[in-house]
């Protein structure tokens, strides 16, 4: 059988034509000669800055420099509302490091060590105690209370921002569709870029790292609500269909009770990336554990810097266990129902 090739279209024809010199003549090519002398302008033009250092023109200092005085514009006109912020976040910030000061270090190890057995094994709230203990031998509990605080605030922060935002986009097409490549480009940007906007109108301080974290946070939570919601199994919406429910009740009662395993591995995941910012944060004036990393590595003491590293690893691993652990009883719990 034999194959006959496509005709070639009247572009490629004319293009065709046009290199081997060949121009359509007749009074509806009249077009023909200003397109050939644009043509081989264009190819002067590319063969020229093609073999030159620089490209001709930059925009690139003008832009910024717009951009620069768009954020002044702003801050002059919205300074209220980010010191309202800033206030709100650092009287949380106090509030919780006071707390955890004022029940003293055995108090709160004790209190750690018992939710761990309570909640994941003897063996997690033996590691769970020796690790803080760890960290108040090594002179580091004031940091490691000031990292949990930081951690706390921005977790729950998340969480109120994440959750309803993953269920309305669970329930909107349009809204998830917004949403996919605005969450696509927070999670793939480089994590030093979300200090830029902090800094921006918040200057330096606990505001800028708790807020440079939270966009770094958000993108697990949204996503793993949202997923959580649309694949629950088809059989189980219909049988509360069945029942007459609205979709207010279907959603309030049944969808995301059901898509809490989901929603707490997206709380999981955005704990941990939390703690994953909390030495970058540390630039920007967050305290804790990321500072002394950051001190250490300043001053040349690695053994220093390595021993609060040891401590985010710590923190890290407490924390996964324990949500973990409340994730699988949940599940437990749906599989009893």
């Amino acid at each position: 059988m034999s194959i006959r090739p496509h005709p070639p279209d009247a572009s490629r024809q004319f293009l065709t034509q046009l290199l081997r010199g060949n121009l359509p003549s007749g009074t509806g090519a009249w077009w023909s000669a200003p397109l050939a002398i644009l043509f081989v302008g264009v190819l002067f033009v590319v063969a020229y800055f093609a073999v030159a250092d620089e490209f001709p023109f930059d925009v690139g200092r003008d832009i910024g420099h717009r951009i620069d005085i768009w954020l002044d514009w702003l801050k002059d006109n919205l300074s209220p509302v980010f010191q309202a912020i800033k206030n709100v976040i650092v009287w949380f910030l106090i509030a919780l490091e006071d707390m955890m000061l004022w029940f003293t270090w055995p108090a709160l190890i004790a209190a750690v060590a018992l939710s761990s057995w309570l909640l994941v094994s003897f063996r997690m709230a033996l590691f769970a105690a020796v690790s803080l203990l760890l960290l108040a031998t090594f002179g580091l509990w004031e940091s490691t209370v000031e990292t949990m605080a930081l951690i706390i605030v921005t977790v729950t922060l998340s969480i109120l921002i994440a959750v309803p935002m993953g269920i309305w986009a669970s329930q909107s097409e349009r809204l998830d569709a917004v949403l996919r490549p605005i969450l696509d480009a927070m999670q793939t940007m480089p994590s030093f870029v979300y200090l830029v906007p902090a800094i921006a109108f918040f200057s330096l301080g606990d505001t800028p790292a708790v807020l440079a974290t939270l966009i770094y946070a958000v993108p697990p939570a949204v996503r793993l609500t949202n997923l959580g919601i649309r694949q629950l199994p088809e059989e189980t919406l219909e049988a509360a269909d069945s029942f007459g429910m609205t979709r207010s009740q279907m959603l309030v009662k049944v969808k995301i009770p059901l898509a809490i395993p989901t929603i707490m591995a997206g709380i999981n995941q955005t704990t941990l990336m939390a703690l994953a910012m909390v030495v970058i944060a540390s630039l920007v004036g967050a305290g804790g554990l990321g500072e002394d990393v950051n001190r250490g590595l300043g001053r040349i003491e690695p053994g220093n810097a390595f021993l609060a590293g040891l401590g985010i690893v710590f923190l890290a691993i407490i924390i996964d266990r324990l949500t973990q652990a409340l994730t699988s009883r949940r599940q437990t719990a749906l599989g009893d129902e």
